[in-house]
């Protein structure tokens, strides 16, 4: 995930990255299944319908702002 987020202009540390993935399970936006292979563990996060909802949201305010900045 950190490296996808690289990609896109975005650099993140793991000890940025997992506290926010937590919270926003906390919160209900998405849930996390943790699969064990031996001694090496991984989490799937997968949003929500709480998340579906924030995340539409989300893209509505950004349009807004993207549209006030073209209009300056």
């Amino acid at each position: 995930m950190i490296d996808e987020l690289a990609r896109h202009g975005y650099r993140l540390s793991p000890g940025t990255l997992y506290p926010m993935l937590s919270k926003m399970e906390r919160d209900g936006y998405l849930t996390c299944q943790t699969e064990r292979d031996g001694r090496t563990s991984r989490k799937f996060y997968t949003i929500t319908d709480k998340g579906r909802e924030g995340l539409a949201l989300a893209r509505v305010r950004l349009r807004e702002l993207k549209g006030k900045d073209q209009a300056e």
